[in-house]
Parts: C-alpha cells; sequence; structure tokens
C-alpha cells in the first residue's frame, strides 16, 4: 500500500519562482489597489522615491486597516480559497496578489495597518528566505514602525505598503537613466490606473467613488467609450445567464475622428490606439479586466475600428471566465462567446456605417465629386470623374491625341491609388492624414491657378467655381480664402 511522503517546497525555490508571474509595475501596483478598494478605501496614494540611498515605493490607503491577526493572515500566502463565495465587492480571488505582484518588484514587502490609531506592522525579505530556506515572517515593533518612511502619512485607520530593494524598477540602470526609465515607468502606470480603475474614479459603482493620486497628481478616469460624445451610438443591453448570475453586455460605436474635439482626440489617441484597442472590455465588480479582444470572433480591422463591448460579471463566475493571479487574461464562457458573435455582427455593420456615412458625405458635398465610387461585380473601386469640370475644361484645351493621353493619365492615377498605403496611414493617424498646412499666399495661387484653367484671364461663375474648388478638398479648411477670392474676382 502506497505511503504518503510530504515535500515540502523549499522557501528560497518559491519565493524566486513567485517573482516571475509576468507581473509589470503598472499590473502589480494594479493588484494592490484591488485590496485597498475591497477594503473600502475612497483615496489612495501612491508616491515612489527616487532621492534617498534607498529608492522607495508606497501605496497607501484610507481603508479599513487591520489588527495584528488580520495583518498576518494578509501576508500569508494562499490565504483565500478561491472557490469558496466572496462578498460582491471583493476584488480579490487567491490571496497571493499582495505578495506575488509585490515581490515581482522588490526584495522587501512591509506592511503597516493601522485601526483606530492601533498601529501593527510586518515584514517579509527575500534576502532573510533565501539565507534561511524558510518562511520567516518579521513583526515589526512600534519603534520599528515609527522609524519606517512614509508612515506618518498613514491616516488613524487605513494601512501603507512598502516596496524597498527594487532590484526590477530600474533595470540595472543608474543615474540619469535609471530616472528616465522609472518616470516612464510611472506615466504608463497612471494611463494603466485611468483606464482599469476609470468607473471608480467616476464615481460610477455605486457608493464605491476613488481617488487615486501619484506622486501627488490625481489621476483622471480614462472612458474607452467615449461616453460624454454625443455622437457615441449606444446599442442596445444584452443580459446572459450563467451558472445563475447575469453578465450584462453593453454594446458601443464610438464617434469617427472627425467628431472628435482636438482635445478630445488627443485624448483618446494618446492613451489607446483605435484599431488596436476594439473589441470586449471586460469587468469584474466594475474594474476593468481585460480588453481590446475579440476572443477570435472575428479578426481586427477597420471595419470594427469602433466598436466596443462592455461585458459586466460578477465575482462569483471567476472560475467560468478562467481568471488568472494577475486579473490581466479572462476568457468568456461559452454562452457569452455566443451572444457576443451575435453581437459582432450588428456591430459590424454599425461601425462600418459611420465610416461609409463619412465618406458618402464627403461625396454629397459638392455636385461633381473629383473622385467616383463603384460597387459592382468587379468590386470597388475608384476613379477620376471623367466629367468633373476640371477635366472637361482640360480636354477642350487639347486636339484629339492631347485628349487620349489626358484620359490615359485619368485612368492609370485611378488604378495606381495606393490603396494599402492610405488604409495604413489613415488607420494610424485620421487626424494627421491629409492636413498638411498650406501657406495662405500659396492658397491664392492655386485659385487663381484654377481660375484660369476653367475660365481663362478674366470671366467665369461663382457658383461653379466654388463647387470645383471645393470638390478637389485643397480649400476644405480655408473657406475663409476661397469665400475672399470669389468676393474679389467673381462680380455677377
Amino acid at each position: 500500500m502506497a505511503r504518503e511522503h510530504p515535500l515540502p517546497p523549499s522557501a528560497a525555490s518559491l519565493s524566486a519562482s513567485m517573482r516571475d508571474l509576468g507581473y509589470s509595475l503598472e499590473t502589480a501596483v494594479a493588484d494592490l489597489i484591488d485590496n485597498s478598494i475591497s477594503a473600502g478605501a475612497n483615496e489612495i496614494k501612491i508616491f515612489c522615491d527616487l532621492s534617498g540611498d534607498t529608492p522607495i515605493l508606497c501605496i497607501i490607503d484610507n481603508g479599513c486597516g487591520m489588527v495584528e491577526d488580520d495583518l498576518i493572515a494578509a501576508m500569508r500566502h494562499g490565504t483565500a480559497n478561491p472557490k469558496l463565495p466572496r462578498k460582491a465587492t471583493d476584488l480579490g480571488r487567491f490571496g497571493l496578489g499582495l505578495k506575488t505582484a509585490s515581490f515581482s518588484q522588490c526584495r522587501s514587502l512591509t506592511v503597516v495597518s493601522s485601526r483606530d490609531s492601533a498601529i501593527c506592522g510586518a515584514e517579509w525579505n527575500l534576502d532573510l528566505i533565501d539565507n534561511r530556506d524558510d518562511w520567516l515572517l518579521n513583526i515589526l515593533d512600534q519603534e520599528e514602525i515609527r522609524a519606517l518612511p512614509y508612515v506618518d502619512h498613514l491616516p488613524s485607520t487605513g494601512t501603507i505598503v512598502l516596496w524597498r530593494e527594487l532590484d526590477r524598477l530600474f533595470e540595472d540602470e543608474t543615474g540619469t537613466k535609471r530616472d528616465e526609465i522609472v518616470n516612464e515607468k510611472l506615466d504608463v502606470l497612471e494611463r494603466h490606473l485611468s483606464l482599469v480603475f476609470h468607473r471608480f474614479l467616476a464615481g460610477e459603482i455605486k457608493g464605491r467613488k476613488i481617488s487615486i493620486f501619484v506622486n501627488g497628481h490625481p489621476v483622471e478616469e480614462f472612458d474607452p467609450f467615449c461616453r460624454k460624445n454625443s455622437a457615441t451610438q449606444l446599442l442596445p443591453e444584452e443580459i446572459v445567464h450563467v451558472g445563475g448570475a447575469v453578465v450584462t453586455m453593453q454594446p458601443y460605436i464610438l464617434p469617427h475622428h472627425s467628431r472628435l474635439s482636438p482635445s478630445e482626440y488627443l485624448f483618446y489617441q494618446n492613451r489607446s490606439d483605435f484599431i488596436s484597442n476594439q473589441g470586449a472590455y471586460i469587468y469584474r465588480g466594475g474594474r476593468l479586466m481585460a480588453w481590446g479582444d475579440w476572443f477570435r470572433l472575428v479578426p481586427k480591422g477597420e471595419a470594427t475600428k469602433l466598436a466596443r463591448v462592455r461585458i459586466d460579471f460578477p465575482n462569483a463566475l471567476d472560475e467560468s471566465w478562467t481568471i488568472d493571479i494577475k486579473k490581466s487574461r479572462a476568457r468568456p464562457p461559452h454562452a457569452v462567446r455566443e451572444r457576443l458573435r451575435q453581437i459582432i455582427a450588428k456591430i459590424t455593420d454599425r461601425s462600418t456605417t459611420v465610416h461609409r456615412g463619412r465618406g458618402q458625405k464627403l461625396f454629397q458635398e459638392v455636385e461633381a465629386p473629383l473622385w467616383e465610387r463603384y460597387a459592382d461585380s468587379g468590386g470597388i473601386r475608384f476613379e477620376v470623374n471623367r466629367e468633373h469640370p476640371l477635366v472637361l475644361s482640360l480636354r477642350s484645351k487639347l486636339d484629339d491625341a492631347g485628349e487620349r493621353q489626358l484620359l490615359m493619365l485619368v485612368e492609370s492615377i485611378g488604378h495606381a491609388l495606393p490603396v494599402e498605403m492610405i488604409y495604413s496611414d489613415y488607420s494610424l493617424h485620421p487626424k494627421e492624414f491629409g492636413s498638411g498646412a498650406v501657406e495662405k499666399e500659396e492658397l491664392i495661387r492655386r485659385l487663381e491657378a484654377l481660375r484660369v484653367v476653367l475660365y481663362g484671364p478674366e470671366g467665369g461663375n461663382s457658383a461653379g467655381f466654388r463647387d470645383v474648388a471645393k470638390s478637389i478638398r485643397i480649400f476644405e479648411n480655408r473657406a475663409d480664402i476661397l469665400e475672399n477670392y470669389i468676393s474679389e474676382h467673381f462680380y455677377e
């Protein structure tokens, strides 16, 4: 009969393995903020101090705090059974986040907590664990606690997490280069927090509005659905029942970039590329877990780049969604995937319509557009309009051979249109596309040349000239110059 032989893991080996679970600075800090929110905090302050001999990163909250027994339990690895029911407001799962997230960035983790001004503290030090090959938790006395940095910032009830020996943060750099790397990471951190906790920052989660500060700078919420813009389309909400729990699915269609104000466009483009960040946004308890993925139901592309689907599920479904320790990966259960597949079909048509409608509008703005669009059995193609007044004017001045050459040139321009390059540039930089600045004097010279081509040195029709000028779109954003020129050179 087989007999059991316990093999306790080496503390040194396990601690080293825990450091390489794939956390980045921003996902590690977000994991600790989850604990603060679960503890009822509404103000969370993050400090990264590089000025001293030993750089420090600390997170301070005004949550419910802990007494010593609670603190020791929190410092224990795997304190929570992920299968057990939890409060709906609990953003944790495994009871590992505090330790694994911290050890991914530092070798010394200190937690000090206060409840009604009664302070306690404990510390994990990986050097001590490695040397002794044992999990030895240091319980700090009051004198040791008072000597800790930033402990004077701790409110009468709340918790401070101190990271020291930040060996992963600096990437083996020192001096100015080290500070540059850290500042870049702090910028990424702030952007990450502004997205992951945007519903808490905006006060959308009832009774759980929070404020987050990074080195004194308030983190502004980033709404990936652009809901403050009246052009954002809100599609009907869908509800799916999974194992007795409710999953809500809210589709959005973002506005065409032309409907965004300059400040809105910069805000969204700086924080997320429109194409790469299309897809489902998965929330558990109001906290964003994963985003920018269609789960292989449809490839990312221009047709769906304005489409977003907000999916909310309760923590009771964590196992169904295969939530990982870092809370950075989620896979929808079958019922949700099937409903999402149906939603994608609807929002793809709506997202495409936003772009197509804008394109049709550009064609409808003038009676004779310079380009014509054809959609037939041979596919979709664009050709220069041979009946455009500018083309007709040139044709009238040429003999038969010259006219044939002009029409061949017009046809060649249509066939040689660099569609792939236009698509690539427009997808990545829609606001900058075709917006090169032209000086006023050059625009006037072009208007003069256009008038001479159409009408000769004298005469002409102001309405017709205006239509032709608009159709070639050189003067699209300088209507004032166009109108001034017409008032000065046309007299009917």
